[in-house]
């Protein structure tokens, strides 16, 4: 740190530098965030001093985390939800698993002192949950998943015993943007006595207003949790996170006694929480409304079924027919073309692990234009 301040110009001249070498979202087709919204941004700002880690103190801000709470808890079908706004999915993820595991642990379902509990989630569940398993030594077992991409109900059944807490689907999985079979594990967790939470970090602003319906929410009696991302498709600021309950008895264990604060108990996993992130997602959401996610949606399936047609037309073909925005193509050496694709091209795409695809996702920041720049760059790149 410099003993004396630089100026406000010099300030921003180094944030100009720093900003330069970011990528630009343009040339960004592997991320699942894009811009926020422009009304996001402001009501962000407006709130940037708000801290939900005490939140008598912003009353305001806290009434607005309870109308998201309320808006999610209508679409997914659920009038009694419960929940918070977390920092993004692996929060959310860590939270819902500390529910289960401690609901287990209180009812006597397990003695944590001579047990591992574990939990039962598909082959493609986010990384975090390998984060999970260390933080709250939970041991993860990982179901395999069919040729579509979606975990297989029999592979998690097989995988249950007298120390599984719960189990996990996912609605939007990280590499193939599939839904699991969400239907049939409800049934399981139900069959099982066991919770079921759902990871729907990219897909939970998507699923609900596709034309084709997919049932993956609170209207299945076996689903206890749902994590969603706000800043992801909900184009709310980072981080933007939701953790929902079905009601209140989950999110009980989570209770932790907080003294010297204007309220006097706890649910989150972190102290400080950002109100702006709140005040973001309550304005985005509210103004854009179901109609403006339905046409946010719209437009990146139009353009995901067009990127599809266009390689197509080179010769390449997609591992799956895209469930949602996610578009992953069989291509030779994916690994070296994506390399290449983003030193040479100066395109930013990734790879799945398991097949090995060119993996894109199609974020409202793309538009046509760029869509055809890179099919051009890709079929150099293939022939190069």
């Amino acid at each position: 740190m410099n003993e004396i301040g630089v100026s406000e110009e010099e300030i921003f001249t180094l944030l100009d530098n720093a900003k330069k070498k970011d990528f630009r979202y343009q040339r960004v087709l592997s991320s699942m965030c894009t811009y926020p919204h422009e009304i996001a941004v402001k009501a962000h700002m407006q709130f940037i001093e708000s801290n939900m880690g005490d939140f008598g103190l912003f009353r305001g801000t806290h009434e607005m985390e309870k109308e998201i709470i309320l808006m999610l808890g209508e679409i997914y079908g659920c009038s009694s939800v419960e929940g918070y706004l977390t920092t993004g999915g692996t929060e959310s993820n860590i939270q819902a698993v500390r529910a289960m595991r401690n609901f287990s642990r209180d009812k006597g379902s397990y003695d944590s002192s001579k047990v591992r509990p574990n939990i039962v989630v598909p082959a493609s569940a986010h990384f975090s949950f390998d984060k999970i398993s260390d933080i709250l030594d939970v041991d993860v077992r990982k179901a395999d998943l069919d040729n579509d991409m979606k975990v297989s109900v029999p592979s998690m059944e097989s995988l249950i015993d007298e120390n599984t807490v719960g189990l996990v689907a996912i609605a939007g999985s990280t590499e193939f943007g599939q839904v699991d079979p969400i239907v049939e594990i409800s049934e399981l967790a139900i069959s099982r006595s066991l919770p079921l939470h759902i990871d729907a970090a990219f897909g939970g602003f998507i699923l609900p207003f596709l034309p084709v319906k997919y049932k993956f929410d609170f209207s299945l009696p076996g689903i206890t949790s749902i994590a969603v991302d706000p800043h992801k498709m909900g184009l709310s600021t980072i981080p933007s996170g939701v953790l929902l309950f079905r009601d209140f008895e989950y999110i009980n264990h989570l209770r932790v006694h907080a003294p010297y604060l204007t309220v006097d108990t706890q649910y989150t996993l972190t102290g400080t929480r950002s109100g702006g992130a709140v005040a973001a997602t309550y304005a985005v959401m509210m103004f854009l409304g179901k109609k403006g996610y339905t046409e946010v949606v719209n437009k990146c399936m139009e353009l995901t079924r067009y990127l599809v047609k266009k390689v197509q037309s080179i010769g390449i073909q997609p591992a799956i027919d895209p469930v949602m925005n996610v578009v992953t193509l069989y291509v030779p050496h994916p690994t070296s073309l994506r390399t290449r694709l983003c030193r040479e091209y100066d395109w930013h795409v990734s790879i799945t692990q398991n097949p090995k695809a060119l993996r894109i996702v199609i974020m409202p920041h793309l538009d046509f234009d760029i869509i055809d720049m890179f099919v051009d760059d890709l079929e150099k790149a293939l022939k190069a």
